[in-house]
């Protein structure tokens, strides 16, 4: 399986990145594990909010095939109970012979209506609200923490 993090716009902060880097570096042990950047939209400030997410959404599924598993990380999408349920919905889509896995973090206004209707699933990492260039560092330790509640290591305390 490979993973892929779809991300619009680039990382600021050299905390967040040096994070991002850590942890990327850490999945590559169990996963082929990618980073896409999209760019951020120039000119984004003279464009209303619908032109945004449905330029975004644009250059979000040209990255994204036909046979792609695509998982939005979205503040209404479904809460796993716990880092190991979310360990065990990886562990189900593995089984099911999924090739490539898309998570994909949006933009500062979210999804157009065309990347939610591609969407197969919409995950919450928490009822909180964090920011885009947070959540990236968090999701990206939580998809690593997965993978060592499956390797049965003790990185995850119970």
């Amino acid at each position: 399986m490979t993973i892929d993090l779809i991300l619009v716009g680039k990382t600021t902060g050299q905390w967040l990145e040096n994070g991002i880097e850590e942890y990327v570096g850490r999945l590559k042990h169990y996963v082929r594990f990618g980073l896409v950047v999209i760019p951020e939209l120039k000119n984004a400030r003279h464009l209303r909010e619908e032109q945004i997410k449905t330029t975004e959404g644009e250059l979000i599924l040209a990255r994204v095939a036909a046979g792609d598993h695509v998982i939005l990380l979205d503040e209404r999408g479904t809460l796993p109970d716990g880092s190991v349920e979310f360990a065990d919905r990886l562990q189900g889509l593995m089984n099911r012979g999924v090739r490539r896995l898309v998570f994909v973090v949006g933009g500062a206004y979210g999804f157009s209506e065309a990347v939610y209707a591609r969407a197969d699933q919409r995950l919450s990492l928490s009822r909180l609200t964090f920011s885009h260039q947070m959540v990236r560092l968090i999701f990206i330790e939580q998809l690593y923490r997965a993978f060592t509640i499956l390797g049965g290591e003790p990185y995850h305390h119970r």
